[in-house]
């Protein structure tokens, strides 16, 4: 993902919020989905000035939303990343949800992109 965001010259600190987000939401998906499934899809893209990512599993339970999350971040010993990744999200002027596609559910991140230059030659998104 960090090559691809590099190929798209997006600008470092978006990339990072990115892969952050990647981080975690594959960690979840791996340890609250894994049990009940073997499905797990991770794909980004870049179009129209925004970066998206989706991570889907095949576990249609979807996550506790930020609102749900009774402990404060700084509580919390674990469960607190995807409250980070709202905040995060919501700082960059985005947007977190998750719904339910394909038997399954996508968590999905969405964020205004910050691109330093052009696109390298050959870069195409994903």
């Amino acid at each position: 993902m960090r090559s691809v965001l590099g190929g798209w010259r997006i600008e470092p600190d978006r990339a990072e919020d990115m892969l952050l987000a990647v981080t975690e939401l594959v960690s979840n998906a791996i340890r609250h989905a894994g049990a009940t499934t073997d499905r797990l899809r991770v794909a980004i893209t870049l179009a129209a000035g925004w970066l998206q990512l989706d991570v889907a599993d095949g576990d249609s339970a979807l996550p506790p939303t930020a609102l749900e999350v009774e402990l404060s971040p700084a509580e919390a010993e674990s469960g607190r990343g995807l409250v980070i990744v709202d905040c995060l999200v919501r700082e960059a002027g985005g947007r977190l949800m998750a719904f339910r596609a394909g038997g399954g559910k996508v968590v999905r991140v969405r964020i205004p992109a910050s691109v330093c230059c052009s696109p390298s030659p050959g870069a195409r998104p994903r």
